[in-house]
């Protein structure tokens, strides 16, 4: 609920001003599967339509240099028990990705060294890692980067600061039907 309608809510009760709660639109649930962006000052639609996770266990990789970063995406997806994995550079991303095989990746654009650009070249390149689906995230969001990122196979891209119903919107988006993320598959 937002801060206005807290407010709202509140002055309701109290009978302030003489002004009375107004009732609470009706909401229409969006179709399953649809991605429902929030609605000005509340969010009542897209909480009305299940949301579809990915299967229990899925294995995430996110590489950022930011503690804050990690620590947030890490809390929202080992909350709806993914495993999630690490990486602070995009080096040891790589290896990551070569050893454990992540199921999806949080690449962020700008890192240490090797930045993400290269770092998601180097994966569409590997016959191994190619089909991975790689979200890209930054805190700049200029077009460009966001033209070039999806130039190059980044299959979304997410900026920050960013919220909970966002990073999940994403990976549904990328999910099959049997709930794994999927790298989408061109239109003919």
């Amino acid at each position: 609920m937002g801060l206005f309608e807290q407010f709202r809510t509140l002055v309701g009760r109290r009978g302030d001003a003489g002004i009375a709660p107004s009732p609470a639109p009706t909401p229409v649930p969006a179709p399953l599967g649809a991605i429902v962006a929030p609605a000005a000052g509340g969010s009542i639609e897209r909480r009305q339509r299940k949301r579809i996770n990915a299967r229990s266990g899925t294995r995430i990789l996110i590489v950022d240099d930011s503690p804050t970063v990690v620590a947030a995406l890490k809390k929202m997806l080992r909350g709806q028990r993914y495993e999630v994995l690490e990486a602070d550079s995009a080096e040891l991303g790589l290896a990551l990705m070569e050893k454990a095989r992540p199921e999806l990746v949080f690449l962020d654009i700008i890192l240490p060294g090797m930045n993400g650009f290269a770092a998601l070249r180097k994966i569409r390149r590997d016959p191994v890692l190619a089909e991975t689906p790689v979200i890209m995230i930054s805190g700049n969001e200029h077009a460009t980067e966001q033209y070039y990122a999806n130039r190059i196979g980044a299959d979304d891209f997410m900026k920050k600061p960013f919220s909970r119903y966002e990073v999940f919107a994403r990976i549904e988006r990328l999910l099959d039907a049997e709930r794994v993320p999927r790298r989408p598959v061109a239109a003919a």
